[in-house]
């Protein structure tokens, strides 16, 4: 699978909004809204494409990667890129984790030279976190909200 990162638009953004995810995965469905799609458009996300022109998934960057509630327990420390991301329902669970996030960090990497990369992940989600820490992530801090316990994860030096 050849990847590639480009801007992201509104027809991507729809589309990503419509994504729905198996359970336990259904935590990650989206609704399509106002809201939802200015985010989206703010400059923060990226769409990550086939050779083929067929969105994969996508990223973001900054605040928009973070878990609002974090902020209460004081996980987001400064002097990180904070990095959030998500693949096509159809393409998980099928191998692809490693070269899509690596494509995603290089890039970052190049980007935001000499910033740490952090990540925040549902705990629930062991496969993600296997992936991350195959990557070179280590578990940071941990957090509680009304829907789950999320964990940050830095990019080990």
């Amino acid at each position: 699978m050849k990847l590639f990162i480009e801007k992201m638009t509104p027809r991507m953004a729809r589309e990503i909004l419509h994504w729905r995810y198996e359970e336990p995965y259904d935590f990650y469905n989206n609704e399509l809204t106002d809201e939802a799609m200015e985010e989206m458009l703010d400059g923060s996300y990226y769409a990550l494409l086939s050779d083929k022109k067929e969105l994969a998934g996508f990223f973001c960057i900054g605040t928009n990667a973070q878990v609002p509630m974090g902020n209460q327990y004081d996980v987001y420390p400064k002097g990180f890129i904070d990095m959030g991301l998500g693949m096509k329902p159809g393409l998980t669970g099928k191998g692809n984790g490693f070269l899509f996030c690596s494509l995603i960090l290089d890039h970052l990497k190049e980007m935001y030279k000499n910033i740490p990369i952090r990540l925040t992940v549902a705990e629930f989600n062991q496969r993600a976190i296997h992936l991350y820490e195959k990557l070179g992530f280590v578990k940071d801090n941990e957090f509680y909200t009304d829907r789950s316990v999320f964990l940050t994860m830095r990019l080990g030096d």
